[in-house]
């Protein structure tokens, strides 16, 4: 069975090109043996994932990345069994938030700076597949 998990967590630091890169590398590496797909979006201080696959390795891969010190305030936005991947072109897409264009974040959320805590999963999602129809999806890190 396939699900799609969205969680937004705060960085306990702030992420850099180096942080970034470690967990992409470790997402692409990893991910494919496990059959998920997905994308991270990160910011100054928070990460946005969303990650698809099968019930027990999506749930595993959640419990491991509310472990990780570099997230702090985990929080599940959306969870669903899905019949389709959207995110499957990818072991791991990646958006650099501070490059999307703020009226676009505007458009999903309260304010330009977003905040994925204010903001519902399904305006998340919405958010998630403009950023895929305006191919601003990175494969590797940048």
């Amino acid at each position: 069975m396939l699900v799609r998990l969205l969680y937004a967590s705060r960085a306990t630091r702030q992420p850099n090109a180096t942080m970034q890169d470690s967990i992409l590398e470790q997402s692409r590496a990893h991910n494919p043996k496990l059959g998920i797909t997905g994308l991270l979006c990160v910011s100054d201080e928070l990460f946005i994932q969303v990650l698809e696959g099968g019930r027990d390795e999506v749930c595993e891969l959640y419990n491991m990345i509310v472990r990780d010190d570099r997230h702090q305030n985990v929080r599940i936005l959306s969870f669903e069994e899905i019949r389709e991947r959207r995110f499957g072109n990818w072991t791991m897409g990646h958006v650099n938030l501070a490059k999307v264009n703020p009226s676009l974040l505007l458009k999903y959320g309260e304010r330009a700076d977003l905040n994925p805590f204010t903001c519902s999963g399904q305006a998340l999602m919405a958010l998630l597949e403009e950023l895929i129809a305006n191919a601003l999806v990175a494969s590797r890190g940048s």
